[in-house]
């Protein structure tokens, strides 16, 4: 292993995250197939939670302790990065099994305080326990490969970790069906656990062949550093960060709460409102987050390699990083935006064999812009050491998710789709709050002109979409219609991106591998 770049560094996560969205995707598709709506809303009603949980333990730590460990590495004090995150191992592991301990007890209580809906959701919640403990562990060797600018040891237990809990996930579920629903989303939930537990063990393996290497000399005299004023550092990073992260599966948790009750309040029956809440969580929120995993590469990324260039006083250099990530997250998310409200319905009748879901993706294909922007802020305000912003913002915004959930969902005619435009507003607040202070503090503003040609060239490519589906829909079918209308709208999408110059050539050299060529073409086809 060796210290990447920031984009390099953000294109193995990139990987990673695609090949983990595509196991995801796959396993989500399947056990939809397999347990259905209504199995899917109880699978759906516990792993939400075990993601709440892990964000307010864990969720935090990788962030602070990838600023921690870069600060002392841009200073040259490599031995102190190291004790840095021996005592976060050791502080956090003591954490996590108090974690898990909490979240087997409190299953029961959740169910009786009404938090979670239904009852058959006991079992889904009580086997994740043990994953919590394991993925709060991980969580601190992330971290500080991150700090390092080492990306590939998190890559590689991400791809580990999800391969081996989507095939446990799938085989516990088709093994369990015939002893009941419940059995089968609680065999599902359990694939949690040997997935995080191969995570872990990939990670530190990866860890004890990286530490077996000597250590670079200290660039300089350095004090100690004292293990109090390492956990107080970590409290004053990591719980604004855990907060802020926690608001997004809180966002989820909040349907959890809200949606199934207002569905009633509606007309639905119980039954009816679990399988529209699993249409809403379990399909459309699981396809609208596809396009973000280059924006969570690039926020990832961007915290240490922010914070180095910011600990150094390089203000220059933090905006120049800002901004590349940002025009190259547009380049996915705008066209994904876009080509997801076009091709609703089609998506849905074509992985979930169902055109139900069609409406909530169709309304929160929007949010795709929103999280893409609100992602990238947030990890240059973090990277800057302003790691309570994007939580306060995010607060302000969940405000509006309730009061919007609690009066949309309960109108008849919307229904889920309330919910879904409930998130497209709390989404749009929290992105909107995050762009000023990130303004204020340094700056910085979204390049406006950039963004208009990305969202040209996207409406003709769904134009493109629209008008391809429809055409071919009579002769090959919803699947090969919705195929071919995909791929005829990403070549007219990438011609337009040339044709309208939204794209920077700049960025194009910087994209590792192959960057340099392409952009080399762009030139010899503008002359």
């Amino acid at each position: 292993m060796s210290k990447t770049s920031f984009l390099q560094g953000a294109m193995v996560l990139t990987v990673a995250g695609i090949v983990v969205k595509i196991l995801g995707g796959a396993n989500r598709i399947l056990l939809s197939r397999l347990l259905e709506g209504e199995g899917i809303g109880l699978y759906q009603m516990a792993y939400p939670l075990y993601i709440l949980f892990l964000s307010i333990a864990g969720a935090g730590i990788p962030i602070a302790v990838s600023i921690m460990v870069a600060e002392q590495t841009a200073k040259g004090n490599y031995s102190g990065a190291k004790r840095i995150f021996h005592i976060t191992l050791a502080v956090m592991t003591l954490a996590a099994l108090g974690c898990g301990v909490a979240m087997a007890f409190g299953a029961k209580a959740l169910i009786a305080y009404g938090l979670v809906r239904d009852d058959r959701a006991y079992l889904p919640l009580l086997v994740l326990a043990p994953a919590l403990t394991i993925s709060i562990v991980t969580c601190c060797f992330r971290g500080y490969f991150q700090g390092l600018q080492l990306m590939t040891p998190t890559a590689v237990s991400q791809m580990v970790d999800q391969f081996v809990r989507v095939c446990t996930m799938l085989a516990l579920a088709w093994l369990l069906f015939p002893y009941g629903l419940e059995i089968a989303a609680a065999g599902a939930t359990f694939g949690a656990v040997p997935g995080a537990a191969a995570g872990l063990a990939v990670i530190a393996f990866l860890y004890y062949r990286h530490s077996r290497v000597p250590l670079p000399a200290d660039e300089g005299q350095f004090a100690p550093c004292r293990a109090v004023s390492v956990i107080r550092r970590l409290a004053v990073l990591a719980v604004p960060v855990a907060a802020a992260n926690m608001l997004l599966p809180a966002v989820a948790s909040i349907d959890l709460f809200i949606v199934p009750q207002r569905l009633e309040a509606a007309g639905y029956t119980i039954h009816e409102a679990t399988t529209l809440f699993g249409y809403l969580t379990g399909m459309a929120n699981g396809l609208v987050q596809l396009p973000t995993i280059l924006t969570i590469s690039l926020a990832t990324s961007l915290v240490p390699a922010v914070s180095a260039a910011y600990s150094k006083g390089q203000t220059d250099l933090v905006l120049k990083r800002a901004h590349t990530a940002m025009r190259i997250a547009n380049i996915i998310t705008v066209p994904s935006c876009c080509g997801l409200a076009v091709l609703a319905v089609p998506i849905s009748q074509m992985l979930y064999a169902t055109p139900e879901a069609g409406p909530a993706i169709c309304v929160l294909s929007i949010s795709v812009f929103f999280i893409g922007v609100q992602q990238i802020t947030s990890g240059l305000l973090q990277g800057m050491g302003h790691t309570a912003i994007p939580l306060l913002n995010m607060a302000v915004a969940a405000v509006f998710k309730i009061l919007f959930s609690w009066h949309l969902t309960a109108i008849p005619w919307l229904g889920e789709v309330g919910a879904a435009w409930a998130t497209n507003i709390d989404l749009a607040v929290a992105t909107i709050l995050n762009l000023y202070f990130a303004h204020r503090l340094i700056a910085y503003h979204v390049q406006w002109g950039y963004v208009a040609r990305l969202f040209l060239s996207a409406a003709a490519m769904a134009g493109t979409a629209w008008f391809a589906y429809h055409g071919l829909l009579l002769f090959l079918g919803n699947t090969g219609a919705t195929l071919a209308a995909i791929s005829s709208a990403g070549a007219v999408y990438l011609l337009c991106l040339f044709l309208f110059r939204a794209v920077a050539a700049d960025d194009l050299r910087r994209v590792p591998v192959v960057g340099a060529k392409v952009s080399s073409l762009l030139g010899r086809l503008e002359k």
